[in-house]
């Protein structure tokens, strides 16, 4: 007999969400500290982006077969075993750091790593999700759990940032390595299934992997909606991930910031993401989802290029609070839509399909703009007495005049009516819980790209 999922966030989602709570507290210090510590052993734009490249790069080679995998196995075990992986691979970096072996080289293999075991973790909770909680607690699972990633990413940096006065940044990653146990340790706790199937849902068949990999893909490509979220998602993260993935080298060289500095200007990202991630349910009870989510993205690119202009430190903060906030809206209302429409059993397809499409020119997009960054060094604007934008505020600029114009253009597609192909006997799960809409869609490691 099938399980059905129940009907509120009982004692199983609360063990859930605390344990990913503490493990995001973790990896938002990881977040702060690995570009820094790039740049101190290499000062480079490229070595920042060949690391982001290592990120996405695992997404591309193993996405789709992972999220296929994903969904025919035991996902709460799956889940305990990478955690239990996480928490040994993050620990390297510390223990060679203090036996002086640290090199970039292996940093990149860390990043290639901890991604991959990421994707198992994301498409195992993306689709654990619908299993802790009823359908129309959906949403407000989803909100709690974005609410608190944010709380963490912005208390995460504030912290790192105080005690790097302390102890070395390398020594920080200690702390996500062992959030990493305390999720494992959350994970055997939970007594539900992350497996359970939607009442009246039959049981399919085993089929070959690849013909799994092959019926997810065909959704995810046949959707109208899916497929030009994919697309425009691709293109916006080609121009706009070196804006997330270059912000250390933005800080030290235009903004000329103290490590503390920058850890409150990474800790602004979350800030906005709370805030815009509160008002998304009133929005979506004024507008439509293509009017909300088009216009955030363009509004992202607008304020993207005057945070390129920008100079002084405590305008470069708010600007980026802005910019994270407004970056958030879309996902949102695509992530919730994907949940609602998608059966149980394609739902880890779906969700690594989806990255993989979205996430798909990261890696060539991060390379082609820390090549940029430094071929230009040494160029400069001069803004008299505003200050001197150096050569990385100039691609910033560039980069929010592509962003800007990117959903203009989309508008013209099925995204600019989007409402259109949700489930005749569904509402749109934006408007079912009001003032909760918030999802956790978000790369292994927290940068500024949209999926």
């Amino acid at each position: 007999m099938n399980a059905v999922a129940p009907r509120r966030l009982g004692r199983d989602f609360w063990t859930f969400f605390t344990g990913q709570t503490l493990s995001n507290l973790g990896t938002s210090f990881t977040n702060f500290a690995l570009p820094l510590i790039v740049f101190k052993l290499t000062g480079s734009a490229l070595n920042l982006a060949i690391t982001s490249a290592a990120v996405f790069l695992p997404y591309l080679l193993f996405g789709l077969l992972i999220g296929a995998w994903v969904d025919r196995v035991d996902r709460k075990r799956l889940m305990i075993i990478v955690d239990t992986l996480n928490t040994l691979v993050i620990a390297s970096i510390p223990v060679l750091s203090l036996l002086g072996e640290l090199h970039v080289w292996y940093i990149y293999i860390v990043a290639f790593v901890g991604s991959t075991l990421a994707i198992f973790f994301q498409a195992a909770e993306f689709a654990a999700i619908p299993g802790l909680v009823g359908k129309d607690d959906l949403v407000k699972a989803n909100g709690r759990i974005q609410a608190s990633f944010s709380a963490m990413g912005f208390a995460g940096p504030l912290v790192a940032g105080l005690l790097v006065f302390l102890v070395p940044i390398e020594t920080l990653l200690f702390i996500d390595a062992g959030s990493y146990f305390v999720s494992v340790i959350s994970l055997m706790l939970v007594r539900t299934s992350f497996n359970l199937m939607a009442e009246g849902e039959v049981p399919r068949e085993r089929q070959h992997l690849l013909k799994d990999v092959m019926e997810g893909l065909r959704y995810v490509l046949s959707h109208p909606v899916l497929r030009m979220i994919s697309l425009m998602m691709a293109l916006v993260n080609f121009f706009g991930s070196t804006v997330g993935f270059e912000l250390v080298y933005f800080a030290k060289k235009q903004l000329l910031v103290a490590n503390w500095q920058y850890g409150l200007l990474l800790a602004s990202g979350p800030i906005g993401v709370v805030v815009l991630s509160l008002l998304a349910g009133p929005l979506h009870k004024r507008f439509k989802f293509s009017r909300v989510a088009l216009t955030a993205l363009a509004l992202d690119g607008f304020f993207t290029i005057l945070l390129g202009f920008t100079t002084f430190f405590w305008v470069a903060v708010p600007l980026m609070a802005v910019t994270q906030g407004l970056g958030i809206l879309f996902n949102i209302n695509t992530g919730s839509l994907r949940q609602a429409i998608v059966p149980n059993h394609l739902l880890g397809r779906v969700m690594t399909i989806a990255g993989v499409l979205a996430w798909s020119a990261i890696p060539i997009g991060t390379i082609l703009g820390g090549i940029a960054i430094d071929q230009t060094n040494g160029t400069t604007l001069a803004l008299g007495t505003l200050g001197t934008v150096q050569n990385i505020g100039l691609v910033y600029a560039v980069i929010g005049v592509v962003t800007f114009i990117i959903p203009i253009i989309f508008a013209l597609t099925p995204l600019g009516h989007a409402e259109r192909y949700l489930p005749q006997d569904e509402p749109a799960p934006v408007a079912t819980v009001a003032g909760t809409e918030e999802l956790p869609l978000s790369p292994p490691l927290e940068v500024s790209v949209v999926e």
